[in-house]
């Protein structure tokens, strides 16, 4: 079986920037219920499939390689951070894409039809592409919290962000370890005809 997810992987210039934008946070917020991520690990995912065996694995293949041929490339850089779950309670800390051509939500929607159409369920929830920063283990601090809302309220993070070209969606496989996740592209799709 292959743990396997579908994404948009980062250039070294946003694993840098998002690097940096990690450490100036970690900087204001360090308490041990942060778990801050790994820049060389984060993708931009479009689909969670979980473990696959090598049939289902190759119809995966099959799906993305024809819902990238009906989509153009497109670029996008950074938004804003913001947080999944309550301000008291965050779950997750995550920065914006901001895409203004439709393209990556036209991606996403195909993705999700030619999966459908090979026997995946897919997320139903509403599709929100963003960049996990950190994930949040338990209750912050009252002064964590208060810190965590200035923080969000910064403006010139996307000034700063590089504008990233996508021209290609991958199959990726995650290897779960006892201190990191290991991911390998097993399949690298042309978007555009």
């Amino acid at each position: 079986m292959t743990r396997t997810f579908i994404a948009l992987e980062l250039d070294e210039s946003l694993q840098r920037y998002l690097g940096e934008t990690i450490r100036q946070l970690a900087q204001e917020l360090h308490g041990p219920a942060l778990r801050w991520v790994d820049p060389a690990g984060i993708h931009l995912t479009l689909a969670f499939l979980g473990d696959l065996n090598d049939e289902q694995l190759a119809e995966a293949m099959r799906a993305t390689e024809r819902a990238a041929r009906k989509v153009s490339p497109f670029e996008y850089c950074l938004s804003r951070p913001g947080l999944f779950g309550s301000p008291r309670q965050p779950r997750v800390i995550w920065i914006g894409v901001d895409e203004p051509s439709g393209n990556l939500q036209l991606l996403h929607r195909q993705l999700n039809l030619e999966l459908v159409q090979h026997g995946f369920e897919v997320d139903a929830r509403p599709f929100s592409p963003h960049l996990t920063l950190a994930r949040i283990k338990g209750p912050l601090r009252q002064e964590e919290q208060q810190r965590l809302q200035r923080l969000l309220t910064v403006e010139d993070r996307q000034r700063l962000s590089p504008t990233i070209h996508v021209s290609q969606i991958c199959v990726m496989k995650s290897e779960l370890s006892q201190t990191r996740a290991n991911y390998t592209c097993l399949q690298s799709s042309a978007l555009g005809r």
